[in-house]
């Protein structure tokens, strides 16, 4: 049985429609099943799909579902163009890239176009560099809307410390409002991140956010509940088109009763 929460407003943040799914593959296949009808819409209306993927292992097995039947199948792959939402300072074949995860579980497995596929050149040396250069990529092949380009879907994952994306607490990326892309110092890590500014996320057409597990639980649960000012970077999401989640009921625990 999936339940709803209703939209409402907590933190600064408009929660938009969020679901809660028994278990974690009733989860996968919703988001999985959400994606494809994404494509289908923006190819329909646009000729063309962009979506901008996030790293982690919740959605690697959703990617790992999108080559399986019946979503193999109904996704629009030649008419699709894959980008990311950050990405760590590693080669693309390295065991943490973000690129790497995807392409295994996902890329290398549908017939995308090569040329379709936009990953971020994080083994630079020079952060910013690589960070400008995705800022450029996404200047010549994400339709520009409104003054700022638009993706159609962006998928987001949510810490257990409230960041999406690479946008960590604490950090300066968060103030971030004149560059789509940047390079971040993630004193946690001890190493440079390049992601997606608030900017170009909250500008995108859609966004998912997927959260799995118990782990979750409370940071979900301040976020969703709590009255006071924005905390959490997670809660600096002001997006301009459709904001849904995806919950498992693990890590919709400590959330109250759906109504």
């Amino acid at each position: 049985m999936v339940k709803s929460l209703r939209s409402t407003l907590h933190g600064g943040l408009r929660l938009g429609k969020v679901n809660i799914f028994p278990n974690r593959e009733a989860l996968n296949h919703a988001v999985a099943s959400a994606i494809v009808k994404c494509a289908q819409h923006s190819v329909a209306l646009r000729g063309r799909f962009s979506i901008a993927l996030s790293g982690g292992e919740t959605p690697r097995s959703i990617y790992q579902l999108l080559h399986q039947v019946p979503f193999h199948h109904q996704m629009p792959w030649q008419q699709t163009h894959i980008f990311f939402t950050d990405e760590r300072t590693v080669p693309p074949d390295h065991k943490d890239s973000n690129f790497g995860m995807a392409n295994s579980a996902l890329l290398s497995r549908v017939p995308l176009l090569q040329e379709n596929i936009h990953r971020i050149e994080a083994e630079d040396p020079q952060p910013k560099a690589a960070a400008h250069r995705y800022a450029e990529t996404l200047e010549k092949f994400v339709p520009r809307r409104h003054q700022l380009p638009q993706f159609d879907l962006v998928l987001l994952g949510v810490g257990t410390d409230g960041h999406v994306a690479s946008l960590f607490p604490g950090t300066t990326i968060l103030q971030e409002t004149a560059q789509l892309v940047a390079a971040v110092m993630v004193e946690k890590f001890k190493t440079w991140r390049i992601s997606l500014t608030f900017p170009v996320i909250n500008h995108a057409d859609n966004i998912f956010i997927i959260a799995a597990g118990s782990e979750k639980a409370s940071v979900l649960k301040q976020v969703f509940i709590s009255n006071s000012q924005a905390k959490f970077p997670v809660q600096q999401l002001q997006p301009e088109g459709t904001l849904s989640w995806f919950l498992d009921k693990e890590a919709a625990l400590k959330l109250p009763a759906s109504k």
